[in-house]
């Protein structure tokens, strides 16, 4: 069994306090990990300058080719992790032991990461509209059109309080170290292998160790790690979103509720969607923000839930290591069966219908874990509280509701696809402050184009743009 300590800017610490990371299907442990606690956080921020002013000792594109050869180290080396060491297959056998993810998918996570990595120029050049990155490192610059242009960091370092049961949203954080600011990451309890497997990476490619601190632990160190932070992350539910509302400190991440809109003019080929619709629900085991929770139609919703429930319905539960597995475990006992009783209690209201109730029970209960197979919802009107929720697993509503009434009833959407040809419903779509990315045409939910960021932009949150004058001299010098 490894043992993982804390790590303090580059330092490893072993606590007395640990806890174990447990097999969520046999209980076998895993890893015992160091807990920190909110104190040593506290201490530790102090010097939290250092680690960018070590960063600044090298320049952003000499970071970016050190991130490149962190990526291959990430996907195809053996790593140190703890007193031992870590392969490819061990990290996703690992991965998936410990969050109920299916070993493939956990795979598919390994080569997004690598693929954002590997491309962190075209990342940053889209983040950053363009502009030259030495006038992030520098603090001012000039533009093509030359006219100078000045972008402070806010912080030293980013704060990032990171969930345990969906290891895609890594990506978010990764372009932190090129644009030289460090990182303070708290693992979620059973996902501490992305974070110490990249930061084992980063530091095989050259990147100082002492410019990331990873600090494992509970809810007392998530409130230090965001308590002291000058910019913080945070991956939660939406009581989690709600609390941080407003907070320029913090980027709450939340549910998504990403929806597809079946135009009236497309509405009557709904057939030809069903496949993309299906997969926008199911990939990745439903566990993102990105999937599908609800569908949107004027007409035709029944058949719409018949025929996804018959395509998903019968999807079963197969071992985590099966390369056609599809289904993720719930790992933390009896959540899986709270969530089927609050989805069965909304069954009860008028206009709601469980379209897969004919293929079989939802929930699978075993000794220590349990699986909800996919489940679809046909509502009549969306004013049906089950039409507002989302679940971490592959669930979707199918709502029937007029399309000029569609924007004014979807509510807070993350990724919204508009199957349509209406300009007036793309105009209206484009205008809707509500939606965060948006689909025009039949694409799935679940696909990313990485050069736009589809939550909010990391250079905005990091750094503030602020007039900046120089002399003549001092600009024709740059």
């Amino acid at each position: 069994m490894l043992n993982i300590p804390a790590i303090r800017w580059g330092k490893p610490y072993e606590s007395l306090e640990t806890d174990e990371v447990l097999h969520f299907d046999t209980g076998e442990p895993i890893a015992k990990v160091s807990q920190a606690n909110g104190g040593i956080v506290q201490r530790d921020m102090r010097n939290v300058q250092k680690a960018r002013d070590i960063l600044r000792e090298f320049s952003c594109d000499q970071l970016i080719e050190k991130i490149k050869a962190a990526a291959d180290l990430y996907l195809n080396a053996t790593l140190p992790l703890g007193d031992g060491t870590q392969s490819p297959d061990e990290f996703a056998h690992q991965q998936s032991a410990s969050t109920g993810l299916p070993e493939h998918m956990c795979k598919g996570n390994m080569s997004k990461n690598h693929f954002v990595l590997t491309n962190m120029e075209k990342m940053l050049d889209a983040l950053t509209r363009g502009l030259p990155l030495d006038i992030f490192s520098r603090g001012w610059g000039k533009e093509d059109r030359g006219v100078v242009v000045s972008y402070q960091a806010q912080c030293a370092a980013l704060s990032v309080v990171l969930p345990s049961n969906s290891p895609g949203v890594h990506t978010l954080w990764l372009p932190v170290i090129p644009l030289q600011i460090g990182l303070v990451l708290k693992p979620g309890p059973q996902e501490p292998w992305t974070p110490y497997r990249m930061y084992a990476a980063f530091c095989e490619a050259g990147i100082p160790p002492e410019v990331v601190s990873i600090y494992p632990g509970g809810a007392e160190v998530g409130a230090a790690v965001l308590g002291s932070a000058q910019r913080a992350m945070i991956f939660g539910g939406t009581p989690t979103v709600e609390q941080y509302k407003g907070n320029p400190r913090v980027q709450a991440h939340g549910p998504g509720f990403s929806k597809i809109i079946l135009g009236d003019d497309c509405v009557d080929r709904w057939e030809e969607y069903i496949d993309l619709i299906a997969d926008s629900i199911y990939l990745n085991s439903g566990r993102g923000c990105i999937n599908c929770s609800g569908v949107w139609a004027s007409r035709h919703t029944e058949a719409i839930a018949d025929a996804l429930a018959a395509r998903l319905g019968p999807i079963e539960v197969k071992p985590p290591e099966d390369p056609e597995a599809g289904l993720a475990a719930f790992t933390v006992p009896g959540m899986a069966s709270a969530v089927w009783g609050m989805i069965e209690e909304d069954f009860k209201e008028e206009g709601v219908t469980h379209s897969t109730e004919k293929y079989g029970p939802r929930l699978e209960e075993k000794e220590r874990c349990a699986y909800l197979r996919p489940t679809v919802v046909h509502c009549k009107s969306p004013e049906a509280a089950i039409a507002k929720k989302e679940f971490m697993y592959p669930f979707s509503t199918v709502v029937e509701c007029p399309q000029d009434e569609f924007l004014k009833k979807i509510g807070p959407t993350l990724v919204g696809t508009v199957i349509s040809e209406d300009e007036k419903l793309i105009r209206a779509a484009s205008d809707a402050v509500h939606i965060d990315r948006l689909n025009i045409g039949p694409i799935p939910t679940i696909k990313l184009d990485w050069l736009q960021p589809h939550e909010g932009n990391i250079i905005d949150f990091l750094f503030r743009g602020r007039a900046y004058q120089v002399t003549e001299e001092k600009l024709a010098a740059v």
